[in-house]
């Protein structure tokens, strides 16, 4: 059933893993509990009789009390037929009414009662009415068997039972995994996610999770592999996967081209068959036994798109958890495709720019080069030739000077014209004055025409280099020279 549910002022709606379109046989169930048989042993019955503790500790309950019950009830009935059989080769059964004969056990006279003095001496209950003589030596040899034989049986069974009871597997019953596992966007990143819970308040220390994805394959040489096991990796090198379980947390592997999800798409997921074994171990805290609990995800009870309900709430002094939203989970936009393909269709979209880049990067790297090896050049030269040299770097910015200054000029006396002629001639005596400012400006302007055609060609760089070379001495003419070519 779908729910909504408002929390933290967003609607999400809840949706439960769809149900499976086939029924599979599967390796794990979601208990925990392995599907597997072993049979056609033949000979290698007999390796559980000398593991006897471990057999019956692995025995199912109704088995153990069933072996517990006969043991116990052979062991009494055997042990009571062997004082029986004392008191009747000694001849304490035809005797019983006679005072003056000692009997090796007093007051046994029959099987039943022979059967009761075995239970008082067992159990040592000690009623006083049955006891052993001292002119009974076979019958004080039997007492002592009877003490070390019981002995052995208690502490085998009472010890199997025990441990039966203290294993940890109940403890993983109180350990909780989602229902569904689901593939969404985190961190930009796609990934694999699950939940799991701990019921209890007790710790499990040193909790780690671990994940295997159990697929079949064939090789590339042909051999076909069966429920071939591969690591899913779920935070092994970050260490992300050693877990403080007090509340519930996400459990997540992230899918890249170490993954073997790397090719998985919500298309292809349709058709996949796989199967993803959940396995958390822990030592539980109050009896400091190792716990694990197991489950698994089948292809069916991936849920592509989706996301899993917050559950953790701040109530007035502590943290609550709603532990009836462990299982819903919510859609949330996610790309169909594979981490392959989305990485294919990055890579062929933006060629341009890696090459513009590239292009970028090579010529920074020319430029810097060329620079380090002028300025390795000039820290060889003399002191003299590096500070002529520097002179010779300052023509061009010289001459660019030039340059800029006589384009201003020129600017200047072209706006100076533009406004001369757009100035408008008014009255006789107005327009006599500015005829003679005209002829005076148009003088002015004809001088710094002249001027700027006279600078327009300055000489060259190269020839005052040459001018400059000329004045060298020989050696550092020659010098200056090698430098060039």
């Amino acid at each position: 059933m779908s729910a909504v549910r408002r929390k933290f002022g967003d609607e999400y709606q809840a949706v439960g893993p769809a149900r499976s379109r086939r029924e599979r046989q599967r390796f794990v169930d979601k208990n925990g509990r392995c599907n597997v048989q072993h049979g056609n042993l033949g000979g290698e019955s007999s390796r559980y009789l000398s593991d006897l503790f471990t057999t019956l500790v692995d025995l199912k309950w109704r088995w153990n009390l069933l072996i517990f019950l006969l043991t116990y009830t052979v062991a009494w009935l055997v042990m009571a037929s062997m004082w029986w059989g004392i008191a009747y080769l000694r001849g304490d059964l035809h005797r019983v009414h006679d005072d003056t004969y000692s009997p090796c056990v007093a007051n046994v006279y029959n099987f039943p009662s022979a059967f009761l003095f075995f239970i008082e001496t067992e159990a040592t209950i000690g009623y006083g009415h049955r006891y052993i003589t001292e002119r009974c030596p076979e019958g004080i040899v039997l007492f002592l068997f009877q003490s070390l034989l019981g002995s052995i049986v208690d502490a085998f069974l009472i010890g199997c039972m025990f441990i039966k009871m203290s294993q940890p597997k109940k403890r993983a019953e109180t350990l909780m995994f989602s229902r569904a596992a689901v593939v969404s966007q985190r961190d930009g990143k796609l990934c694999l996610m699950f939940r799991v819970g701990n019921l209890r308040n007790s710790h499990m220390v040193s909790a780690q999770i671990r994940c295997k994805l159990i697929k079949s394959r064939q090789t590339p040489e042909g051999e076909f592999l069966p429920l071939d096991q591969c690591e899913l990796d779920v935070g092994f090198g970050t260490g992300a996967d050693q877990l403080f379980l007090v509340s519930p947390l996400t459990i997540c592997h992230e899918i890249n081209s170490k993954s073997p999800f790397f090719c998985l798409s919500q298309r292809s997921l349709r058709s996949e068959q796989f199967e993803i074994v959940v396995i958390l171990e822990g030592i539980v805290e109050t009896t400091g036994m190792t716990c694990q609990a197991r489950t698994s995800y089948t292809e069916d009870e991936v849920l592509w798109g989706h996301r899993f309900l917050p559950v953790m709430s701040l109530e007035d002094g502590f943290f609550r958890v709603d532990y009836s939203q462990f299982h819903a989970t919510f859609e949330v936009p996610t790309p169909p495709y594979s981490v392959k393909e989305q990485e294919e269709n990055l890579a062929l979209s933006s060629p341009l720019s890696s090459l513009v880049d590239d292009n970028k990067t090579r010529r920074e790297q020319v430029c810097s080069l060329d620079c380090i090896d002028i300025a390795g050049e000039k820290n060889k030269l003399p002191y003299k030739l590096q500070k002529i040299s520097s002179r010779q770097e300052d023509f061009p910015r010289r001459a660019l000077r030039m340059t800029s200054s006589n384009t201003q000029k020129t600017c200047s006396t072209g706006d100076l014209l533009k406004i001369e002629e757009i100035s408008p001639v008014t009255d006789g005596e107005d327009s006599a004055d500015s005829i003679k400012a005209l002829k005076i400006n148009a003088k002015a302007l004809t001088q710094s025409t002249s001027d700027l055609k006279l600078e327009k060609n300055p000489p060259s760089i190269c020839a005052l280099e040459m001018k400059l070379e000329d004045n060298f001495p020989a050696k550092l003419q020659k010098m200056n020279s090698e430098r060039l070519s």
